[in-house]
């Protein structure tokens, strides 16, 4: 590591982020697994991508089959699953794009690091907000259903915490907002002045 020294680019994250006619950022949903956060995370980038910007959609469920295969999921491994897709995301925004990642990144220290690795600026922090009752009623996975019958450990609202973020720029709640409110909320919030 002390060898290493980074190559200034003649192309400039600003010329690129003024090809693409855009803001550069990152849309970081956070939520409980069964929120809603990968269907909102779709229609964004499918509402993004029709008004023609430019975007890149990060998984988690995705992430966790390539780029974070060798993680499980310990406190520790979950931290580094978000250390890598927040340094990937950097790259992104530094490359001109929108970057929608939907990961549940339950630890409130977690996100702190995201946002320091992606910047205050480009960070814009969502929680899809919806109660633990009804993402197990949910259960798409059926992963709270193994989680409850001791097949899985340390699932997140379970029998590991979710820290609900204390300030996030926006809060979709699923349970009185339908998918396009949602995204719209989003929406409003990147394009403000």
């Amino acid at each position: 590591m002390h060898n290493l020294t980074s190559h200034i680019l003649a192309t400039t994250a600003e010329s690129r982020a003024r090809q693409k006619n855009q803001t550069p950022r990152v849309i970081w949903l956070t939520g409980l697994s069964g929120s809603g956060k990968s269907t909102i995370a779709n229609a964004l980038e499918q509402r993004l991508t029709a008004t023609g910007h430019h975007t890149y959609l990060l998984d988690g469920d995705n992430v966790r089959l390539g780029l974070c295969k060798d993680l499980g999921f310990s406190d520790q491994d979950r931290e580094e699953n978000i250390r890598r897709v927040s340094e990937v995301a950097r790259l992104f925004v530094d490359a001109g794009l929108i970057v929608i990642t939907s990961f549940i990144s339950p630890f409130e220290k977690d996100r702190v690091l995201a946002r320091s690795v992606i910047g205050d600026k480009a960070f814009v922090e969502v929680h899809i907000d919806t109660p633990l009752a009804e993402c197990e009623r949910r259960d798409p996975k059926g992963l709270y259903h193994k989680a409850r019958q001791g097949q899985i450990k340390q699932f997140t609202g379970i029998d590991s915490p979710y820290e609900v973020p204390r300030h996030p720029h926006v809060s979709v709640m699923t349970m009185n907002q339908t998918v396009e409110a949602g995204v719209q909320s989003i929406i409003d919030h990147i394009e403000r002045p």
